[in-house]
């Protein structure tokens, strides 16, 4: 009975740990959002607050905050494109030029281009915001040496976003590149070999052979990495704080994504109903956008099967 007992419960006693951690620290909490989400707990209503159903969704899509949440919502769309495409084809060109087995020094030029990698993520931000000031920021400093303009980096809505991109691009190609790296020295030198024999110019194996090849190890990487982008609110907070501010709310500046923008709601604000609302819809949009892109790509046809 012992040894019965034995096979069958003790493999959960040692799962017993994560499942506690994962009850805790995941579960309880998107339950008590959820819960949040249909009720109008906020400053005005911290203790007595009342179940108000769909109202705050309504609000957010329909209601007085429709003017805030759809630029925001484009402007986050936009930057998760940008940053995920972007890091990948920095980190593609990269590592097509490490991976050349005529180039020396490759592992130190790899050391130095995995640093933005190995830097912690908030540090390197704070760096960059200094960077950008306008006053005394080391890029401006650095175009005033060829003549140049200053650069409103932090005030100007556009060079705001510019920045943020920038920043976002340089923490991010460091990773792209090893899965570029990793998947190239995965191909079989044979395949080359044939195709040389067979008289195929550099583009034509570059697209036969090696972008097949990657896009099958990067596209599920790349989805997870646009949803990471969604809500990376590190950069958007961190350097301009969502500003410049926009005219007629302060929800949401120029710079907010719909992350910093529920976050905004919760400290500032105090409308954990209108930011739990936002962030359900963020999961359903990152959730709907993810789910397509996987079927699209064909990431569940080796689990159907």
């Amino acid at each position: 009975m012992w040894k019965k007992f034995k096979n069958n419960h003790i493999p959960y006693l040692y799962l017993s740990p994560a499942l506690v951690s994962i009850f805790v620290l995941t579960f309880i909490p998107i339950v008590y959002t959820l819960y949040i989400a249909f009720t109008n707990h906020s400053l005005n209503y911290m203790e007595n607050y009342d179940f108000v159903g769909l109202k705050n969704f309504k609000t957010i899509l329909t209601g007085s905050l429709k003017h805030i949440f759809l630029p925001v919502f484009g402007w986050t769309t936009i930057y998760a494109v940008i940053v995920t495409i972007g890091g990948f084809l920095i980190g593609l060109i990269l590592a097509l030029v490490l991976n050349n087995p005529h180039m020396k020094e490759t592992r130190l030029y790899r050391a130095i281009l995995i640093i933005p990698w190995a830097l912690p993520s908030t540090i390197a931000i704070l760096a960059w915001q200094g960077l950008l000031n306008e006053q005394y920021g080391g890029i401006n400093g650095l175009l005033n040496i060829f003549y140049l303009p200053d650069i409103p980096w932090l005030t100007d809505p556009f060079w705001a976003r510019i920045g943020i991109i920038i920043v976002t691009l340089w923490l991010g190609y460091p990773f792209m590149m090893n899965v570029c790296l990793g998947a190239l020295q995965a191909i079989s030198p044979n395949l080359y070999e044939a195709a040389e024999i067979d008289g195929a110019s550099w583009w034509c194996k570059f697209s036969r052979i090696t972008l097949p090849s990657l896009l099958s190890t990067a596209l599920p990487l790349l989805i997870s990495s646009f949803a990471f982008n969604f809500n990376n609110i590190g950069a958007a907070f961190l350097i301009t704080k969502g500003n410049p501010p926009r005219i007629g709310t302060q929800f949401a500046g120029y710079t907010d994504i719909l992350t910093s923008a529920g976050y905004k709601m919760t400290t500032q604000f105090f409308r954990y109903d209108l930011a739990s609302a936002l962030s359900l819809l963020v999961f359903l949009v990152i959730g709907t956008i993810t789910y397509i892109n996987m079927r699209a790509t064909g990431t569940f046809k080796e689990v159907e099967r």
